[in-house]
């Protein structure tokens, strides 16, 4: 469908952004597409079978209209960098048609407590377990949203999204694979088995939470 709703806008050929002249009424002069503020030429819709990827910010995805995108991936632990994340997660599920599926990570709870106690911070880290929303400083003064899998869960159901899973991105840590490729070099073939052997559906398990949901 079109993005804007209003049909197909041609792009003229000479390369300068603006837009072609439509057909030309019969004894009339040739009927012109109002151009719209802000914008520059639209695109023809995408054809059946092609897809288009558009990359952008899904905290601020206005420019996109109500259930027009088949499919959002937001990756780069993106959820817990946008701090409010209900509302990143709301505009996710405005863009997505019914049926259109989101892939999103952010960091674990188990992150958010290796880092403040690598930070001595053990006062905050007694108040996790209370806290109904966990905030944890970086070293470099940036600021992570640190999730568990039933926060995760609730936060996709309040949106309208229908999880389909929540898993760990990796079973084990980077720190820990360094370690014993270090010590054994010759251990990556057993580190794969161990980490393909993990049983499905342990949450708790790795610095990063993938979760796959369906617009419902």
């Amino acid at each position: 469908d079109d993005l804007l709703g209003g049909g197909r806008v041609p792009v003229n050929g000479r390369g300068r952004g603006g837009i072609a002249p439509g057909p030309r009424p019969p004894g009339g002069t040739p009927r012109v597409p109002p151009r719209i503020p802000g914008l520059g030429p639209v695109r023809p819709a995408v054809p059946p079978g092609e897809v288009r990827r558009v990359v952008g910010d899904p905290g601020a995805a206005s420019f996109l209209a109500d259930g027009s995108m088949d499919a959002v991936v937001a990756e780069n632990r993106m959820l817990s960098r946008h701090l409010v994340a209900e509302s990143t997660v709301a505009e996710i599920a405005r863009v997505l048609r019914p049926g259109g599926r989101v892939l999103l990570s952010v960091d674990s709870l188990t992150l958010g407590m290796a880092l403040l106690a690598e930070q001595n911070c053990w006062a905050h880290l007694s108040d996790v377990p209370r806290a109904e929303v966990v905030l944890v400083p970086w070293p470099d003064g940036t600021i992570t949203r640190c999730f568990q899998s039933d926060e995760l869960r609730e936060l996709l159901r309040d949106a309208g999204l229908e999880v389909e899973w929540i898993r760990p991105r990796t079973a084990l840590s980077a720190s820990t694979v360094e370690h014993v490729l270090a010590t054994s070099p010759g251990a990556l073939p057993r580190l794969v088995r161990t980490e393909l052997n993990v049983p499905p559906g342990d949450e708790s398990l790795g610095i990063h939470l993938l979760a796959s949901a369906v617009r419902v």
